[in-house]
């Protein structure tokens, strides 16, 4: 195949031009990530009165009292600290007040039943959230596990440079980004407060959730107690946690058709009665009254559930 002259200069042309966005999208992304710090560090800046306030305020968005104890329903309440989402009373009322106003206008929409607007207005205001909640915490627990690994090591460096623990953690709070940095830089911020090594780790073992934190906590209170050397220990623990790590992207990549099948399962039958419904209002209007009917989809919707749990048995491995 034979290329004239104007062809190789389009070809050049295209290569320079791109050649050109994706320097330019590096250095923006570069430079991104070097202005980012952790949220701890801005509250620290727009936070005054001492290391007293900052603990307070920080403790507060993450939905704790002043404390640092639970309020409320006690599994909504780890979903919210889990999240990692400042807790603003105000602002959270009213996104549950959009939710619950958008899902009463689409069961209105979509079935023309007030009774339909009232479960769409139930289901919106508190099961949409929750949702949304388990979400953020779910993406914020495999931040956490890629990151701890990073942050163990840069504790044992410090620890092999000479400086002391608490030291080591408040480094981890001022280097890292979200959600490690703030995690490490609340434990650092508590045990200047007043508490001790093992309450700061404990009490962000609590807030995190995660195994992998939690193993870190386990390994500094052994340390506490029994002694030992702490840099080694926390090596063997990063390299644990790496580890880890990679087993669970392992299990993930093999359990990624049957995760794909199960979302591909479940979810045509409510497309397709969303299609329907949409296209043909009538073709479920027109029966949907009959007991027949009404009881032939509560054991489909009831058969469909119990495939599900099925499923996630079968997809669901942890380590």
């Amino acid at each position: 195949m034979a290329f004239n002259g104007g062809s190789v200069f389009l070809i050049l042309t295209f290569a320079a031009v791109f050649t050109a966005g994706q320097g330019v999208f590096g250095l923006v992304t570069v430079a991104s990530q070097k202005r980012r710090v952790n949220r701890r560090l801005q509250v620290a800046d727009r936070v005054g009165g001492g290391l007293s306030n900052l603990v307070v305020e920080l403790r507060k968005q993450r939905g704790l009292n002043a404390a640092g104890e639970r309020s409320g329903w006690r599994w909504l309440s780890d979903l919210i600290v889990r999240s990692g989402l400042p807790f603003e009373p105000r602002r959270w009322t009213l996104a549950l007040a959009g939710a619950g106003a958008g899902g009463g206008v689409a069961g209105a929409f979509l079935f023309h039943s007030a009774v339909a607007a009232l479960a769409g207005l139930g289901l919106g205001a508190s099961v949409l959230p929750v949702v949304f909640l388990k979400v953020c915490a779910a993406r914020r627990d495999k931040a956490l596990g890629a990151q701890l690994p990073q942050a163990l090591d840069i504790i044992v460096r410090s620890l092999e440079a000479g400086h002391p623990v608490p030291t080591s953690i408040a480094l981890v709070g001022k280097e890292m980004p979200d959600p490690i940095g703030s995690e490490f830089g609340m434990a650092a911020d508590e045990i200047a407060y007043g508490a001790t090594l093992s309450q700061a780790v404990e009490r962000m073992s609590d807030r995190c959730q995660h195994p992998d934190v939690d193993l870190f906590a386990a390994t500094v209170r052994l340390q506490e107690r029994a002694g030992g050397n702490l840099t080694g220990l926390l090596k063997l623990n990063a390299e644990t946690v790496r580890e880890r790590h990679k087993m669970r992207l392992k299990i993930r990549a093999a359990s990624s058709e049957g995760r794909a099948s199960a979302l591909i399962l479940t979810a045509a039958p409510f497309l397709v009665a969303l299609f329907l419904q949409l296209s043909s209002p009538g073709f479920y209007g027109e029966v949907i009254h009959e007991r027949f009917i009404q009881v032939g989809l509560a054991v489909l919707g009831v058969w469909m559930g119990v495939g599900n749990l099925v499923m996630r048995r079968m997809i669901d491995m942890r380590i």
